[in-house]
């Protein structure tokens, strides 16, 4: 795949600039929608990505096209210059990432979020966007964004975002990891424990982050998927969550799956929300750090 595969085909916001059908093919032309999943395989034996780009900024969008063209086991399928066409690109292409930008004219990137993850589940969404201000994080979060990064990202931030997201996991930069951190740990989380406790649910508490619990659990949860749960809330991976715990990646694995039936959570990002707010973990205090 190459990037001038990718700039020759992509998606016009003024009109239809290259026509209806294949307007924003890149990457091999009519063959992308109809080639495999996320099983695809490059010459190496590597799983390699298919991503869809999604911005209105023509500059900003071949930019990074040109980009991810450079980048191992990543192929781009298409790009799109709105919502409206980034969903038309994953109806056609069935990528398994979509990288999304949050603001664009005719329907935003929250709303084409919602509508990829509500009719096209298999596909992930990875917010790539100036902006990471509560009003733009929070709102592409519950739309069922996965991953969320600001563009001066670089190549390997976006390719490790697109990995965590095709395995199950959240693909979040540091300072958005931070931001919601912050956010669960102000005065809202705390509202949100005191509703708990109103409502006749018992908040856990515990010492320290990343604590067990030790009484009564939400949702059915055992105590060593709530062990599991708050190492998860520390941001460790699986393999660091095995290492800590002392067993294999399969059985943290299949702690994981369970944790998330249990308690309707989608991802990491939301798993992180339901441990503060249920108190199964207790949120840093910003003035001891």
């Amino acid at each position: 795949m190459t990037a001038g595969g990718a700039d020759g085909g992509e998606a016009s916001g003024a009109g239809d600039r290259a026509g209806a059908g294949g307007a924003a093919d890149a990457g091999g032309g009519g063959g992308a929608g109809s080639s495999g999943r996320a099983g695809a395989r490059g010459g190496g034996g590597d799983v390699v990505a298919r991503v869809v780009v999604a911005d209105d900024q023509t500059v900003v969008r071949e930019g990074i096209v040109m980009l991810l063209g450079l980048l191992p086991g990543i192929e781009v399928v298409g790009a799109a210059a709105d919502g409206h066409e980034a969903v038309r690109l994953v109806a056609a292409h069935a990528p398994d990432v979509v990288l999304m930008d949050l603001r664009m004219p005719r329907c935003d990137g929250v709303e084409a979020t919602r509508r990829i993850r509500a009719e096209y589940p298999s596909t992930q969404v990875v917010v790539l966007t100036t902006y990471a201000d509560d009003d733009s994080l929070f709102p592409a979060l519950r739309a069922g964004a996965r991953g969320y990064l600001t563009k001066d990202a670089g190549g390997e931030e976006i390719v490790r975002a697109v990995r965590h997201v095709m395995s199950g996991e959240a693909g979040l930069s540091p300072n958005v990891q931070r931001r919601l951190l912050e956010r669960l740990s102000g005065p809202e989380a705390e509202g949100s424990a005191a509703r708990a406790a109103a409502a006749g649910s018992s908040p856990l508490r515990e010492p320290a982050l990343g604590a067990a619990p030790r009484r009564e659990l939400p949702d059915g949860l055992t105590a060593r998927e709530a062990e599991v749960l708050s190492l998860v809330a520390e941001g460790l991976s699986n393999a660091e969550i095995a290492r800590r715990l002392h067993v294999s990646t399969a059985t943290v694995k299949t702690h994981i799956n369970n944790l998330f039936a249990k308690t309707g959570v989608r991802d990491r990002a939301q798993a992180v929300r339901y441990a503060f707010r249920y108190g199964i973990v207790i949120p840093p205090d910003p003035q001891r750090s």
